[in-house]
């Protein structure tokens, strides 16, 4: 399976406390998380309704430096709103917005911006064809609760509560994908990266998810763009 895999170092985390995490899945990649009334927006490119309107956003995580998950008039809605959010993304993205402020990030990096932990994880994107060059990509472990991997299989060094599952891309193979979930063994799973499907490949595709992740025990929920759910950001509730 086309996979980074890496361990690494947990950073201490005591006495931190968290509670409950509101997350919205909106259109393809993006993702909205709001805890102790502040947010972080991961990914928020192309495919996404334009993000204006969202308040007390504290940080920006992108992934990578492709168009569906970072656009620079997405990220400009934001900061209007937001102008102290910190932006952090692979050397590539902080090359993209030389013009904003952009904290680099690489594999075993560990930010703590207000009641957001992030632990990124990973180096490449995966590959799409030989005759496309290769991306940087790093995932993101949030409050040591909800992973997403961004464009790669790359398994993180602990239990998973809550997978952000890539469930379609020109990179992905839904094969890849189930191999993928029978590594991490999520506790919980939603499909993400799934605006190239359509209603009948939605069911396709999350049938497939569904069923690996339910035979090692988690639990599998589909959401459509807009839909918000909640979740335990108890740091000892996820280990």
């Amino acid at each position: 399976m086309p996979a980074d895999f890496f361990i690494t170092n947990r950073k201490s985390t005591q006495g931190w406390q968290y509670g409950v995490m509101k997350v919205t899945k909106l259109e393809h990649a993006t993702l909205v998380l709001e805890l102790d009334g502040k947010t972080l927006i991961v990914d928020p490119g192309f495919y996404t309704r334009p993000m204006d309107g969202y308040q007390n956003v504290v940080a920006v995580v992108v992934t990578h430096n492709h168009d569906d998950h970072v656009h620079e008039s997405q990220i400009d809605r934001i900061l209007a709103d937001n102008p102290d959010a910190l932006i952090l993304g692979t050397q590539d993205v902080a090359l993209r917005l030389a013009t904003r402020e952009v904290s680099a990030v690489q594999h075993g990096d560990f930010h703590q911006i207000g009641p957001f932990s992030l632990e990124f994880f990973g180096s490449m994107h995966i590959e799409i064809h030989r005759s496309i060059p290769l991306i940087q990509n790093c995932g993101v472990f949030i409050n040591n609760t909800l992973f997403y991997p961004g464009d790669n299989y790359v398994t993180p060094d602990r239990r998973v509560k809550y997978l952000a599952c890539p469930a379609s891309a020109p990179w992905l193979k839904i094969g890849d994908v189930m191999d993928y979930l029978a590594d991490v063994k999520p506790e919980n799973c939603f499909p993400t990266h799934n605006i190239h499907l359509s209603d009948w490949g939605n069911q396709l595709n999350n049938g497939r998810i569904q069923a690996v992740t339910e035979e090692f025990g988690g639990k599998f929920a589909f959401h459509l763009p807009g839909d918000s759910f909640e979740l335990d950001a108890n740091l000892e509730g996820a280990r």
